[in-house]
């Protein structure tokens, strides 16, 4: 009856990758996943930790950061259900180069890689789910590498904004982001100094793009707010 419900649930936050699983390795998952409850602000893994599991964000937000010069973090990536990470450095035999971190309370699952390995091994629709996913995240990080690198602050600003309404969406009235971030997340989420943040964002609500309420953001010009990521 456990194990029933436990496929249960994992199946359908797992739809993507479960659908090309034997039933064989679908009872071995249910056999060996493991579901934790971190609560706001924890790390999941540390960079320089060694990668042992697959991780799935079942619920709840996190963040993928590289600590930087001076103790400034730059956040990598923004994980949202469902979303699976930590299994790069694996492919790649080395210690993990980031951070994982919880934005606010999540539930997440953890599978050893070593089965993860062993599904691939027999099963090439695994292979070639995990070579999408690396795929899709390495055009993401070339992307987001040209515009961090060369779009003024507001742009990168306004980016960063539409980013988090693209991830989370909105609350039930349409403009608010469903998603509550701090300045310091927000200026290391668009590669600028938390200062530089606040004024650029109080700049956005004088020109009423955004509503802003302690760490409530409102889109109130979409429009313009795209034109502003795009021109600067």
């Amino acid at each position: 009856m456990i194990r029933a419900a436990l496929e249960q649930v994992i199946s359908e936050d797992m739809s993507e990758i479960w659908s090309v699983l034997t039933p064989e390795e679908k009872r071995c998952i249910t056999d060996n996943i493991v579901i934790h409850q971190f609560k706001k602000n924890q790390i999941i893994y540390a960079e320089r930790d060694e990668p042992e599991n697959l991780w799935c964000l079942f619920e709840g937000k996190a963040k993928l950061y590289k600590d930087g010069i001076g103790g400034r973090q730059q956040i990598l990536r923004l994980m949202r259900p469902v979303q699976y990470f930590g299994y790069r450095a694996y492919f790649a035999n080395e210690a993990y180069v980031h951070t994982a971190a919880t934005i606010e309370p999540c539930t997440i699952g953890s599978l050893p890689m070593n089965i993860v390995s062993e599904m691939i091994d027999r099963n090439r629709q695994v292979a070639w789910f995990f070579i999408h996913e690396l795929s899709r995240n390495l055009g993401s990080a070339d992307t987001r590498t040209v515009n961090l690198t060369q779009k003024h602050i507001r742009g990168r600003l306004a980016e960063a904004l539409l980013v988090l309404m693209e991830h989370y969406g909105f609350e039930d009235d349409g403009t608010t982001l469903r998603i509550y971030i701090g300045r310091e997340d927000l200026a290391n989420l668009s590669n600028m100094t938390t200062s530089n943040a606040i004024r650029t964002l109080t700049a956005f609500v004088n020109e009423k793009v955004i509503i802003v309420d302690g760490r409530k953001i409102k889109i109130i010009d979409e429009p313009t707010l795209r034109k502003i990521s795009k021109f600067g």
